[in-house]
């Protein structure tokens, strides 16, 4: 026979519920850390659970991801009952607007009366589809650049692949791959030259330049920079560490040892595969 302690545990709550949970936390009666809380205040928290919702991604491991997911989504609902504690908008009109926008922006799968229905053959198709949606929008009409709406805030890589994905959508993009290595490389000579003759800002924007140039060599080859950069973060973070253990073994810290002595840890890590 279950325990009363058994049947609690493995009740389910629903989407009604958690937002009750919310409304109780934000309650008079209830936290008085949540009641504290602002939009401006968890800004860091909603940046933070981003971010390890990638990394749950990358792990591979669907109950780590659940949990990550279920971290990010707490955001949203805090958000969201501030919001509507204010008299602003609450979460039910967050999943309508969300709703709309995907019906309005997926015509070729829900047409809309009056409107031819687009026939996309590609994922490519697609994005150009919802593109030209957006532009239709109101607060994309009101821009004043095609680059506007791009937030400052993202990491630099993401950012540049973005603005040169935005300005794709008129024409205004490399011919084919080829001649994005073009550049590459004569951004790296650029660089090369900068660095043994001129100042730092100049070889700050010649390094700049050849960043920029690899995101859009990256963005034509379907890879996300800023993702091909996390993961070698990721790889040296592991590689390093079996450097350490290495060390360690020996009775030594990286403070004390060779390059030498890290350099081939570091080698036999990198046979290993560790961080792949």
């Amino acid at each position: 026979m279950k325990t009363k302690r058994e049947k609690v545990r493995k009740k389910k709550y629903t989407v009604d519920d958690l937002l009750s949970i919310m409304a109780r936390l934000r309650s008079p009666s209830g936290c008085p850390w949540d009641r504290e809380q602002t939009e401006n205040s968890l800004k860091k928290y909603l940046i933070e659970e981003s971010y390890e919702v990638l990394e749950a991604i990358e792990s591979g491991t669907p109950g780590e991801l659940r949990e990550e997911l279920a971290d990010l989504l707490l955001q949203i609902v805090f958000i969201s009952r501030i919001a509507e504690e204010k008299g602003d908008f609450n979460f039910p009109a967050i999943v309508n607007e969300l709703a709309e926008k995907l019906v309005r922006r997926h015509p070729h799968v829900f047409p809309q009366p009056g409107r031819p229905r687009p026939t996309p053959k590609s994922a490519g198709e697609v994005l150009k589809v919802w593109g030209s949606v957006k532009e239709r929008e109101g607060k994309y009409v009101r821009r004043n650049s095609l680059l506007d709406g791009i937030p400052l805030a993202l990491p630099a890589l993401e950012r540049a692949r973005r603005m040169s994905e935005r300005v794709s959508r008129v024409g205004f993009d490399w011919p084919n791959i080829r001649e994005v290595w073009k550049k590459v490389q004569e951004e790296l000579e650029e660089l090369k030259k900068a660095e043994r003759e001129t100042s730092r800002k100049a070889v700050e924007e010649e390094l700049g330049d050849l960043l920029f140039t690899l995101v859009n060599w990256a963005r034509l080859r379907g890879i996300s920079a800023e993702e091909a950069l996390r993961k070698a973060n990721r790889r040296f973070a592991r590689r390093f560490f079996q450097v350490e253990k290495g060390l360690r073994r020996k009775g030594k810290r990286p403070q004390d040892s060779t390059l030498e002595e890290m350099d081939q840890l570091w080698n036999q890590a990198k046979r290993m595969r560790v961080g792949r």
